[in-house]
C-alpha cells in the first residue's frame, strides 16, 4: 500500500484532490457490507431516492459532474 503524507494531497490543485476523494469513495462503496449504514444515512438514501423518482429530471449525471470537476484543472 502506498501511503500519502498531508503534504503530498495537498500539493495536489483542487481538482485532482476532489477526484482522489471519488477514487477513494468508489473503493468504498465496491465492499458496501464492510461499512454499515445508520438509520440517519438510510432515511437520507430513501428521501433523495424519493426526491429523484418525484422529478428523475433534476440535477446532473454523477459523470456529467465528473467530467465538469475533471474539466477544471
Amino acid at each position: 500500500m502506498t501511503t500519502l503524507a498531508k503534504s503530498d494531497i495537498l500539493s495536489l490543485i483542487v481538482p485532482e484532490r476532489i477526484l482522489l476523494v471519488a477514487d477513494i469513495w468508489d473503493s468504498v462503496v465496491e465492499a458496501p457490507d464492510i461499512v454499515p449504514l445508520m438509520e440517519e444515512q438510510k432515511k437520507e438514501l430513501d428521501r433523495r431516492l424519493d426526491a429523484f423518482h418525484a422529478n428523475p429530471t433534476e440535477g446532473s449525471p454523477w459523470e456529467a459532474v465528473k467530467n465538469r470537476i475533471s474539466s477544471l484543472g
